[in-house]
């Protein structure tokens, strides 16, 4: 059986996520900040609760050894993120982008430091990185697609940072496959509901990595209708 950790697990693309590999046979272990949230999500899917700040070195550690302890994971879904403030460029402060990238790009070092030596005790270790379209450069250069007419200096450069971490650690760690999903424009609570897609569409791409078996590319990025251009 297939044990899965996703972090930010209590709601939205995270929570969705969690619902589907449980409904596909993987024990999914759902990592969030607020316990009481988190309990109850996990209740109410039949997962298995973890209290996770992924901004936070000894709450990492913590949750490492719970999940250890019983047995380990073999795929880690880095899913927690924040869109940030949402105001004018130049309005925006080193503080603001410190909050951003401590949550979206930090957080992936913290978790596949101390998660990598976890997942090299299981056959098939995956790691799946949630990035987004509006990180990629050829994305927002086209017309044709939404990415091109938003701006949002802090969330988009740190989803691209999120892709190349994936392509470096893809290098780093051949024995693993490391991906990343791109969700696409998906109707959650993070951009007001105003998505064109549902959140099992915003989640294809994601299962589609958690559920290979350790199988297939390594360092790619895809949506749910293949592979996307960076």
């Amino acid at each position: 059986m297939t044990t899965t950790l996703i972090t930010g697990a209590n709601k939205g693309l995270g929570y969705e996520t969690a619902r589907r590999l449980i409904e596909a046979g993987h024990t999914v272990w759902m990592g969030a900040r607020d316990e009481e949230r988190g309990r109850q999500a996990a209740a109410e899917l039949g997962g298995r609760f973890v209290r996770l700040d992924v901004t936070d070195d000894a709450s990492v550690a913590d949750a490492a050894r719970t999940i250890t302890d019983a047995g380990g994971i073999d795929v880690l879904v880095n899913n927690a993120g924040i869109s940030g403030p949402m105001k004018a460029a130049e309005e925006l402060t080193a503080a603001d982008a410190d909050a951003v990238y401590a949550t979206n790009v930090v957080s992936i070092v913290r978790m596949t430091s101390v998660f990598v030596p976890v997942l090299r005790a299981s056959r098939t270790p995956t790691i799946v990185n949630v990035t987004s379209g509006l990180g990629s450069f050829a994305a927002v250069h086209d017309p044709a697609r939404i990415e091109s007419t938003l701006t949002a200096p802090l969330y988009t450069s740190s989803k691209s940072a999120v892709t190349m971490l994936t392509v470096q650690y893809a290098k780093a760690f051949p024995e693993m496959r490391i991906n990343a999903a791109d969700p696409g424009y998906t109707k959650t609570d993070f951009n007001g509901n105003q998505g064109t897609q549902t959140v099992s569409e915003g989640t294809d791409a994601i299962v589609e990595l958690a559920t290979r078996g350790g199988q297939g590319p390594t360092g790619t990025f895809i949506d749910r209708s293949g592979v996307a251009r960076f």
